[in-house]
């Protein structure tokens, strides 16, 4: 497997990050890592071209884990992509779904399928991932047992669905971003909108954080998301990792990213990419 061909992601075969590789580089191979640390620095020593890494769920919430893997390397963030999570019910060939009893996933798929699990008094088991409690499946072959996991675990593992989109409530949706050794921003063009991600520690004095950020107001720069973490042993140092709406080469993005550098220290823009129309998908719903 050539490193130029490999994209790698955390999970077993089947898993959502899978799912997302496929979706979004077809062209590539998918490598399985046991950890978010083994697919970052698969990246990290040449060994693959990209990683496939979940940033946040729609209703999960953020991956702490990676905020704090990110400083530890010298990664960028070339795209995003927003995978729709659809948990399918699977069972072996020929099951039907009242002799299922019991099911085994990741606690948070269980999580987000419990009414419907109530509903058909079925049983739930936490497992480590819902891709390999697919595989475990299918290995052992327990009649009345089934499990949460995307389509194509069931594609991979002979597995049968007997219900798609098995969780409660739509719209459970997984941000990733895609991950290179080498920067990649993009020409600025004036119909495309940007992301720019950076990470970023204020300086130990009264108002930093506001003022380190006023500057993105003052320039009509949007800021997207923020987040905060302890980055440090002492946890008297707090770090922060920025989405914006905008392009370096932008004029207003300039004067903002100037006042940020004055205020805060360890600035490091992590990546600029064209936004995702995932973004953007509900205006036009509203329209």
């Amino acid at each position: 497997m050539s490193a130029h061909t490999t994209i790698a992601y955390q999970g077993h075969q089947g898993a959502y990050s899978h799912l997302a590789c496929r979706q979004v580089h077809p062209e590539l191979t998918p490598k399985a890592c046991e950890s978010f640390v083994d697919a970052m620095f698969m990246v990290e020593r040449g060994e693959a071209q990209l990683a496939m890494i979940p940033l946040e769920n729609s209703t999960a919430g953020r991956v702490e884990e990676i905020y704090r893997l990110m400083p530890k390397t010298r990664l960028h963030v070339i795209g995003e992509h927003f995978e729709p999570v659809n948990h399918c019910l699977l069972a072996l060939p020929g099951s039907k779904l009242e002799d299922i009893k019991t099911v085994s996933s990741h606690p948070q798929a269980l999580a987000q399928c419990a009414d419907n699990l109530r509903s058909l008094g079925i049983d739930p088991i936490a497992a480590l991932d819902t891709a390999g409690s697919a595989a475990e499946l299918a290995e052992l072959r327990q009649p009345g047992h089934a499990a949460i996991a995307s389509s194509l675990a069931a594609e991979l593992y002979g597995l049968e669905i007997l219900q798609e989109n098995f969780q409660d409530k739509t719209g459970n949706t997984t941000r990733f971003m895609i991950l290179s050794r080498d920067q990649m921003i993009p020409t600025l063009e004036p119909d495309v909108r940007y992301i720019t991600s950076l990470m970023f520690r204020v300086r130990n004095m009264p108002a930093a954080l506001y003022k380190a950020l006023g500057g993105f107001a003052t320039n009509g720069v949007n800021m997207i998301k923020l987040e905060s973490y302890m980055a440090s042993e002492t946890m008297t140092v707090s770090s922060f990792h920025l989405d914006i709406e905008g392009h370096p080469h932008q004029q207003a993005m300039k004067f903002a990213m100037q006042e940020l550098n004055f205020f805060a220290e360890e600035v490091r823009v992590i990546g600029t990419y064209e936004a995702h129309p995932f973004r953007f998908s509900h205006l036009k719903l509203e329209l």
